[in-house]
């Protein structure tokens, strides 16, 4: 195995746990804007709160590690990108800006606002589709090369049966991803009302994530049936058992049996999804102009890229563990008998 190829698992990594972390920050912000909206504040929210008040700052740090890797061991990836994602990635570093930037006034501030409380839940909802871009795009077929200058498509990406699977995809993922965990948060902190409101939410959001991901897969194979036919004949497996975790974890829910389960088989699943989706592109990071095997860095920089980005991997991973102990899963703090947040 070359270190590009080590040094890209590593940078998938970083990118699973930033999809994990970043979809249940990103859902608990809606969460909270419904139950502002509906009157159960007293309910959800202080459940929701001690989650994300030590989480909040460091989920973006994942998905810097896995930026700056990828430019890294791709030089080009920065020429192209940089041209073609400059509109929809300005609109998601604005956003991301926007939304840590109301939650600092929203929840440190001397009085709270529901303008505040609403950009703040509106953001997190666009920052997925925004950041999705960059995936779809990767699978080919928006890009032209003339000469030395590179034009995104922008009618055929919008008009894309598989640019409109992935962005709703995103969303589906962000409320099914965060509404798994947060009944599991819900059960462990012995809110019995805010886990009945979640649990209902994680039943409801199960079938679209299902149909959803169906119909992102059938629409891959009009886009990129190269990719499509390797996901397929090489990696159904993964997939196969990405639908078992989906359908198992539902199935729990619904039994109100083990909610901690349940989510590790969401965790599963994503990790099947994305891992077979990432080893079904290789060499591929860019349709059919940026290939792993090509278009990389030269080997004592691939091997120093590898190197740091396995030492930030065993820096974070810990650091998060830790984080989860101290604060999120210690037992007086989960359960409300130390301070929280206000909204």
């Amino acid at each position: 195995m070359s270190f590009t190829a080590l040094g890209m698992i590593v940078l998938y990594l970083f990118l699973f746990c930033y999809i994990v972390i970043a979809s249940i920050d990103f859902g608990a912000g809606v969460f909270l804007l419904q139950a502002k909206l509906r009157g159960t504040q007293k309910t959800l929210t202080p459940v929701i709160a001690r989650y994300l008040n030590p989480i909040w700052e460091v989920t973006n740090v994942f998905l810097v590690f896995f930026t700056v890797g990828i430019v890294g061991f791709f030089p080009d990836f920065a020429y192209y990108y940089g041209t073609v994602l400059l509109v929809p990635g300005s609109i998601g570093l604005l956003l991301l800006t926007m939304r840590g930037s109301f939650y600092a006034f929203q929840n440190y501030g001397p009085d709270s606002k529901f303008s505040w409380l609403l950009i703040y839940s509106v953001a997190g909802l666009l920052i997925p589709p925004s950041l999705s871009m960059g995936l779809v795009i990767s699978e080919g077929g928006y890009i032209t090369k003339k000469g030395g200058h590179v034009d995104l498509n922008w009618a055929d990406l919008f008009f894309s049966p598989f640019a409109w699977s992935v962005v709703f995809l995103a969303l589906v993922a962000v409320m099914y991803i965060s509404s798994g965990f947060l009944t599991f948060y819900a059960r462990k902190a012995q809110a019995m009302k805010a886990y009945a409101l979640l649990r209902k939410w994680f039943i409801f959001w199960g079938p679209p994530m299902a149909l959803v991901s169906l119909f992102a897969f059938i629409t891959l194979r009009s886009q990129n049936k190269e990719h499509f036919d390797i996901a397929v004949s090489q990696y159904w497996w993964l997939f196969l058992i990405s639908i078992i975790c989906l359908i198992a974890a539902w199935v729990l829910t619904i039994l109100k049996k083990s909610p901690g389960t349940a989510f590790m088989l969401v965790i599963l699943q994503m990790a099947t999804a994305i891992g077979g989706y990432g080893v079904s592109k290789w060499p591929y990071i860019l349709y059919p102009y940026i290939n792993g095997n090509v278009n990389k860095t030269d080997d004592p920089m691939a091997l120093a890229l590898t190197i740091a980005a396995v030492c930030g991997l065993l820096l974070l991973i810990p650091s998060l563990i830790l984080l989860m102990r101290l604060f999120i899963f210690s037992k007086d703090y989960v359960e409300g008998k130390s301070e929280e947040g206000h909204y």
